[in-house]
C-alpha cells in the first residue's frame, strides 16, 4: 500500500485521522482498506507515520500511531531536471521514474527543436504535476517534487545552481565518467540536469552553451533516446554521490 499525505494538525493524541475526500476514497474504495490493516502517512514536515486503521466511517477514517519518525528518503542534495517535453507518453514515464530517483523539481525547458507547441505544454503542467505526486506516494517518498511553469535554458540557469550539467549527443567537452570523478557534490548543493529534445539540441543553442561555459557532457558513444538519457544520466549522478 503506498503513502499518503497529510496534514500534522490532523495529529490529536496518537490518534490521525483521514477526512479529505481523495486519501479517504483512494484508500477505502479503491484500496478497500480494512480495520487492523496498516497504513503508511507523511505530513509536511517529512515526519513518517507507521499507522493501524481503527474506525472507518462514511467520511472519514482513524488510525492510532505505532511509530513516528523522520523521513529519510530523500537525496541530501538538491537534484533538478530540464527537460525539453517529448511529443509522447515517454515524457510521463520521465517525470515518474525520475521522481522514483529523487530528483527536487522539473523545468520543461521550450528548445529549437521542441516538438511540442508551448500551449500543449502549458496545459499538461498539471497532469505532470500530478504524476509527480502519485509517485512520490508509490515511492515513499519524502519530499513531493515541484513542476514548474515552461521556461527556456537561458532563464534556468540564472538560478543559483552549484553545478549545471548539460547532456548532448554531440560537441561535449567532458565524459560522463570523468567528470562525475573530477565534480564531487556536496550535501546540500543544487545541482541542475539540463537534457534536449529528440532532435537534439540546435547548432545555435550549442553556441550558447560555449558562451556560457556550460558543462556539456557526453553519455558514451551510444545515441539514446531522450528518455533513456534522462533516467541514465540521473541514474549515474545518484550513484557515483551515493556517500554523501
Amino acid at each position: 500500500m503506498p503513502q499518503f499525505l497529510i496534514n500534522s494538525n490532523s495529529i490529536k493524541d496518537n490518534m490521525i485521522i483521514i477526512d479529505d475526500k481523495e486519501n479517504y476514497n483512494h484508500i477505502v474504495k479503491s484500496l478497500r482498506a480494512k480495520i487492523g490493516e496498516k497504513l503508511l502517512l507523511i505530513d509536511e514536515n517529512e515526519i513518517q507515520y507507521e499507522t493501524e486503521i481503527i474506525e472507518i466511517d462514511k467520511n472519514y477514517l482513524k488510525t492510532s500511531i505505532g511509530s513516528s519518525y523522520k523521513s529519510k528518503r530523500k537525496l541530501n542534495y538538491d537534484l533538478y531536471a530540464a527537460i525539453s517535453p517529448l511529443n509522447s507518453n515517454s515524457i510521463n514515464t520521465i517525470f515518474e521514474k525520475l521522481t522514483e530517483l529523487g530528483v527536487r523539481g522539473f523545468y520543461p525547458v521550450y528548445t529549437d527543436n521542441c516538438a511540442v507547441k508551448k500551449d500543449v505544454i502549458n496545459k499538461k503542467i498539471e497532469k505532470w504535476q500530478k504524476i509527480c505526486y502519485e509517485a512520490f506516494k508509490q515511492c515513499e517518498r519524502a519530499d513531493i517534487p515541484k513542476c514548474f511553469e515552461l521556461t527556456t535554458i537561458q532563464d534556468v540557469i540564472q538560478k543559483k545552481f552549484n553545478h549545471i550539467l548539460c547532456f548532448t549527443e554531440r560537441e561535449a567537452k567532458y565524459e560522463f565518467k570523468t567528470f562525475l570523478k573530477n565534480n564531487k557534490f556536496q550535501q546540500n548543493d543544487k545541482i541542475l540536469v539540463i537534457i534536449g529534445p529528440e532532435g537534439g539540441f540546435s547548432k545555435k543553442e550549442f553556441e550558447y552553451f560555449k558562451e556560457e561555459n556550460l558543462n556539456t557532457i557526453s553519455l558514451g558513444e551510444l545515441i539514446l533516446k531522450a528518455d533513456t538519457a534522462c533516467i541514465t544520466a540521473i541514474g549515474n549522478i545518484i550513484y557515483e554521490n551515493s556517500d554523501i
